[in-house]
């Protein structure tokens, strides 16, 4: 009889995280808190130390300048235009793709990455192309007064577009997992269809969606890309908050670019707390 040793199962089994030497665990931290200071906590603490450079007074009256409130105003009309957008389409696209069987299936999830591969200037080119005075539309917009490029619109139209994937990439996988069964006993107890949605599928998938909600907010106040190529840089009309900054940097207005930034900062910092309240209600819920 041949002699028994560990199955070769037993001997492929990673090792507990317990296992591994204690200095093994502690470089590891120490590498990868020191990699995020370094790429991740240094930088923020320069933007606000510079913003704060030369006193509160310098700093105020950069952000009250009418150039920085006509910015900040345009920014949060678009993320409020594109993340509504978004989320209906998002919702859309999800059912879709998880409920139904249909011809050109991957062809709408290839269509739902294609911004992720796309460069968001690459983007911005296309609606030039598309839109702009030479473009396919171009003259008919002209003749009808309608302005596009070098417009909100425009700078609208190009969010939405970079930010499309979010929400819908968040609900896919939670629907998959999730099924069709109770959306199908709740159709067979006579529930409608917009009853059925806003009653069983809308809150099983609530977390997923505002965790979308909430990263596609974040590209949508902080896109650059897309929206400099389509936005004309108009002071005070297509200028974004990133595109402010980077025009006070270019006139070597450091204390004033810093001050916006830190603004743009700050509401960085909102969407990671609201993310980071997120993740915790989706883990306890888990638990």
């Amino acid at each position: 009889m041949a002699a028994t040793g560990p199955s070769t199962s037993s001997r492929l089994e990673p090792r507990p995280a317990q296992r591994e030497p204690w200095w093994l665990r502690w470089l590891l931290i120490v590498a990868a808190v020191a990699t995020l200071s370094l790429l991740v906590l240094m930088p923020l603490i320069t933007v606000f130390a510079e913003a704060l450079r030369r006193g509160w007074e310098v700093y105020l009256a950069a952000l009250t300048q009418p150039d920085a409130l006509a910015a900040l105003k345009l920014t949060l009309i678009v993320a409020a235009i594109a993340v509504p957008v978004n989320v209906i389409v998002g919702l859309a696209a999800a059912w879709c793709v998880t409920r139904f069987e249909f011809p050109g299936k991957s062809l709408l999830v290839t269509l739902i990455d294609l911004p992720f591969a796309v460069s968001p200037v690459v983007a911005g080119l296309v609606y030039v192309l598309v839109f702009g005075a030479r473009g396919w539309f171009g003259p008919w917009l002209i003749e009808h007064d309608i302005r596009i490029i070098f417009a909100p619109a425009g700078i609208i139209l190009a969010t939405i577009f970079i930010t499309f994937p979010f929400v819908a990439r968040e609900l896919i996988p939670i629907m998959q997992q999730q099924g069709s069964d109770a959306e199908l006993a709740a159709l067979t107890l006579g529930a409608s269809g917009w009853r059925m949605f806003f009653k069983v599928t809308l809150p099983n998938v609530k977390w997923g969606l505002f965790y979308g909600v909430v990263l596609c907010n974040a590209r949508a106040m902080g896109e650059f890309g897309a929206v400099s190529v389509v936005s004309g840089h108009l002071r005070g009309l297509t200028n974004t908050l990133p595109l402010h900054v980077e025009i006070l940097y270019n006139e070597y207005q450091f204390a004033a670019s810093f001050a916006v930034a830190s603004l743009l900062a700050l509401l960085a910092l909102v969407t990671l707390v609201a993310k980071t309240v997120l993740e915790a209600r989706v883990d306890s819920q888990d638990q």
